[in-house]
């Protein structure tokens, strides 16, 4: 066993250890102060100072004229900016292609240069550059003192507006005729080659569930991902929902010959479905139905019956028989 003056040399060496521990760990921290106030101090220093940056801007044109068409819908345009450290540091932080003003046609003035070239004053540009920088427009200088583009003029084409349905209604009840547009037809623009493709304008798809009644919905139309344009870019669609009730109708069978003919059956029993607010204007004689004639000149000893004529807003459930018997009285 060690002596106890043993023991507390080795106390005294270990408190000394310590105390130069703390000492070398205080200096360091206070070093490690000072060293980020005189950084933060040279930042602060360098960011105050004005920078001149040589750059490129991407110009995007907003608002064009309905009957126009800019081949180049994005333009990069040169230009030059002073402004402090921290507008130039933000500016560097912006990947290069978010760097993008908008100039709205319908605000900036411009003049046609000749046939189909358009130039307005670069100024605008700056402004909306200094905008974006959020220093004054008087720092921002573009090369150019004009920007040239390209408009030209659309063909125009007349287009009937077709609406998609999704609606599910109550039970018993149904869609009442076609959709009610307004407007039903919209004039569209755009190149030539892509016009002579289309039939139609679409709108948004008019949804409904639990439908009992008439629906009403304003529809955005629908410009093929703005391959064309029009002035107008919504329509008014109303859906009616009507009460349907199920009924059978007998039809007698017809021809459309001279021959005089009794047919076995004489009728074709129609199950079908009518609006209420039409069943008392539906009967037998709103429905036709006819035998075909080429096989009665044949002789053929049954003739087959087709419905021929069915009263607008009913819907044929079953139809029966699809053929008869016949007897030729002259």
């Amino acid at each position: 066993m060690p002596p106890k003056w043993a023991d507390k040399a080795d106390m005294r060496v270990d408190k000394v250890k310590e105390e130069i521990a703390g000492k070398d760990k205080s200096k360091f921290l206070t070093f490690l102060v000072f060293l980020l106030i005189s950084t933060a101090l040279w930042f602060l220093i360098k960011l105050t100072k004005v920078y001149t940056t040589t750059t490129d801007f991407t110009v995007a044109y907003t608002e064009v004229p309905t009957s126009k068409w800019i081949s180049t819908p994005e333009q990069e345009v040169k230009l030059s900016f002073e402004a402090d450290g921290f507008a130039t540091l933000r500016y560097h932080l912006v990947r290069p292609q978010k760097r993008k003003v908008y100039l709205s046609l319908g605000e900036v003035p411009y003049r046609v240069e000749g046939g189909n070239t358009y130039s307005y004053s670069t100024q605008y540009v700056a402004e909306k550059v200094a905008e974006w920088l959020d220093i004054p427009s008087g720092s921002v200088t573009v090369n150019d003192d004009k920007q040239y583009f390209n408009m030209e003029e659309l063909q125009s084409k007349e287009l009937p507006v077709v609406v998609p349905l999704e609606v599910k209604t109550q039970r018993q009840y149904l869609v009442y005729g076609a959709p009610k547009v307004v407007p039903d037809k919209v004039t569209v623009y755009g190149p030539k080659n892509v016009l002579d493709t289309l039939t139609a304008i679409h709108t948004a798809t008019f949804q409904a569930t639990n439908a009992s009644g008439q629906l009403s919905q304003t529809l955005t139309l629908d410009f093929f991902g703005g391959a064309v344009r029009s002035e107008q870019v919504t329509a008014e669609v109303v859906v009616d929902v009507e009460q349907y009730t199920e009924t059978d109708i007998e039809v007698p069978v017809r021809v459309t010959d001279s021959l005089v003919c009794r047919f076995f059956p004489e009728t074709m029993k129609v199950k079908c479905l009518v609006p209420i607010r039409d069943f008392a204007a539906v009967n037998a004689a709103s429905f036709l139905v006819l035998a075909d004639t080429a096989q009665l000149h044949r002789l053929q000893p049954l003739l087959d019956i087709r419905l021929e004529r069915v009263p607008e807003h009913v819907q044929i459930v079953k139809t029966e028989p699809d053929q008869v018997e016949y007897l030729i009285v002259n």
